[in-house]
């Protein structure tokens, strides 16, 4: 049976590349965290450049059909291509809602390709 982390056949080539995206992706959300803490005159610029790595990486991956998704803030439905690491903290009346990724969700030109991971809170708390 596949898992949620890697749902097709991955060249060698490709697995890395999906890899340094999603790297990538994660060394975005860590920067722009810190960012955050300048004063607020160098923030547009640093978060600016951040944001330009990410159309790099976007760019990238398009020639091979994949683009990388999040869904942070969408209710949660158990049908999403993610895992939840704290799914067991919540009941079945819960509603939940995606409140941080911590790996985004790749798509490819068939699909799936690599499932994502978050973390939920209730939706009361969003």
């Amino acid at each position: 049976m596949i898992g949620a982390h890697e749902t097709v056949k991955e060249s060698a080539e490709l697995k890395a590349l999906i890899d340094v995206s999603i790297e990538g992706w994660r060394f975005v959300r860590v920067f722009n965290r810190l960012a955050e803490r300048l004063e607020l005159n160098e923030v547009a610029r640093y978060t600016n450049q951040a944001r330009y790595f990410l159309k790099k990486v976007d760019d990238g991956l398009k020639p091979f059909g994949l683009h990388i998704v999040s869904v942070e803030g969408q209710i949660y439905d158990p049908g999403m291509a993610i895992s939840a690491l704290n799914l067991a903290d919540f009941g079945p009346e819960d509603t939940l809602v995606v409140e941080q990724m911590l790996e985004p969700i790749v798509m490819g030109p068939d699909g799936l390709v690599r499932g994502g991971t978050v973390m939920l809170m209730k939706a009361e708390q969003a």
